[in-house]
């Protein structure tokens, strides 16, 4: 398999894994810079070039495309597949999971819970929207924030208020949720590959704060999702349309309830503390489904669970 992968720095950690992972397997496999991608769009055909030579012949891309350059990344993403290239997160669907509001739209019609939010394009009636949610503590959230950042906590009506007249000073697109007690700063990550989990963490988030992510001094540990725990992070990465999402739930007292979908999860911490090989579980689910492509028999590849089931 002829393999390219989307990435700004070919020295990050997830970049690199990847990159190991497919030469283990016997892949050739290339890092590109999206922005040094160049694409040609006419009537008679899709051409890219880098770094002034032709991009052809791709079997695959993995598309690893930070919030920095999501609309050019994304660009360059929607070119490789009208070329005809595979991509396990096609660039719809990463466009889906970076929008807060949208993700939460399409996994709420698919019957998938999650805490109850409420959003308003710059609203003029705070307190209408707030008691469209309830008394708080609230979460309100930047609607495109990743990694923790721009995630604030609320725990009195007047700090609610005053929260989101500043984000309405700036013209931010924000959303409002319930803030589950029970959860006790902790979520759970889990790892979707094609139709499975094949890894999970629990994370936990440092005294005084409330927010899990590892990048916010979160600290995390292996852990087994259990039997719901794993359908419903499946059902969320399917919903959106991905075939590779990190899926992060809470505990609740009605059930698991979906946090977030990430459509380039960060594999070092997971890597860490399950000791799994994620980056080879990617490549090994590109290589099946770019093989189950041209099967003649029609027949979807089929993928082994690795995870003892509760």
């Amino acid at each position: 398999m002829k393999l390219a992968i989307l990435s700004r720095n070919s020295k990050l950690y997830s970049t690199r894994r990847l990159v190991e992972a497919a030469r283990a397997r016997g892949h050739s496999v290339r890092v590109l810079d999206p922005l040094r991608c160049y694409m040609r769009i006419a009537a008679d055909g899709f051409s890219m070039h880098y770094k002034g030579r032709p991009v052809a012949g791709y079997d695959a891309v993995i598309p690893r495309i930070g919030a920095s350059v999501m609309r050019y990344g994304n660009a360059v993403l929607h070119q490789f597949e009208l070329m005809g290239t595979y991509t396990p997160n096609p660039s719809a669907a990463i466009a889906r999971a970076r929008d807060k509001l949208r993700c939460h739209q399409l996994l709420a019609a698919q019957g998938i819970d999650l805490p109850a939010t409420v959003f308003g394009d710059n609203p003029d009636d705070t307190a209408d929207l707030l008691s469209m949610l309830g008394p708080p503590p609230h979460v309100i959230k930047l609607n495109e924030g990743t990694q923790g950042a721009g995630v604030m906590l609320t725990e009195k009506p007047s700090a609610s208020r005053g929260v989101i007249e500043a984000l309405r000073g700036l013209y931010a697109n924000f959303l409002v949720q319930e803030f589950v007690a029970e959860a006790e700063g902790r979520d759970l990550r889990c790892l979707v590959v094609g139709e499975r989990v094949v890894a999970a963490m629990q994370r936990e988030a440092p005294p005084g704060d409330f927010r899990s992510n590892l990048h916010r001094g979160g600290s995390g540990h292996a852990a087994l999702p259990s039997r719901d725990e794993q359908a419903v992070a499946i059902r969320a990465a399917q919903a959106l349309g991905l075939g590779v999402a990190g899926v992060d739930l809470i505990r609740s007292r009605r059930g698991p309830l979906v946090l977030e979908v990430n459509a380039s999860p960060g594999l070092e911490g997971v890597e860490a503390v399950t000791g799994t090989d994620v980056a080879g579980q990617i490549v090994e689910f590109v290589a099946a489904t770019v093989g189950g492509q041209v099967r003649s028999d029609g027949r979807k590849p089929r993928q082994s669970s690795r995870l003892t089931r509760k």
